[in-house]
């Protein structure tokens, strides 16, 4: 396999490994959209063991951790290595809307989905409208 030799980007990963001794959590991009009675939430964690991922929820806070192991690295010699390992994290707070105990998730193809149905009390419902005849109440 040929790679090109690109200095400044070399240089610039250098630079970053150099100066990231403590790494922060990666980037963990989400879609979230409502669907009917629920609320979906799909993050990306690429190569995130399964095992390592964890949904909680504290109070109104529901938080999503993953980490994300380097692969073998004994012997080799590596041509690229851009698909670092760490950990994933994002929080997100709930709003009084929502069913905490129905929460659901699964993981498929890199791609994590939260399932969070939307409470009883929150959902959309009509509202009776009661009338009086006009005549019943004059005693016509």
């Amino acid at each position: 396999m040929t790679m090109t030799l690109d200095p400044i980007s070399q240089l610039d990963r250098l630079v970053a490994s150099v100066l990231d001794s403590a790494p922060a959590p990666r980037v963990m991009p989400v879609d979230l959209y409502r669907d009917g009675d629920r609320y979906v939430l799909h993050a990306d964690i690429p190569g995130a063991d399964p095992g390592s991922i964890d949904v909680d929820i504290d109070g109104t806070q529901l938080s999503i951790r993953a980490q994300r192991t380097g692969g073998p690295g004994d012997g080799l010699r590596w041509i690229a290595r851009e698909r670092g390992a760490g950990s994933y994290f994002r929080q997100f707070t709930l709003g009084d809307g929502v069913d905490r105990e129905g929460i659901s998730a699964s993981y498929d193809s890199g791609v994590l989905s939260v399932i969070i149905p939307v409470s009883e009390r929150a959902k959309p419902r009509k509202i009776a409208v009661e009338s009086t005849d006009r005549r019943e109440a004059i005693g016509a």
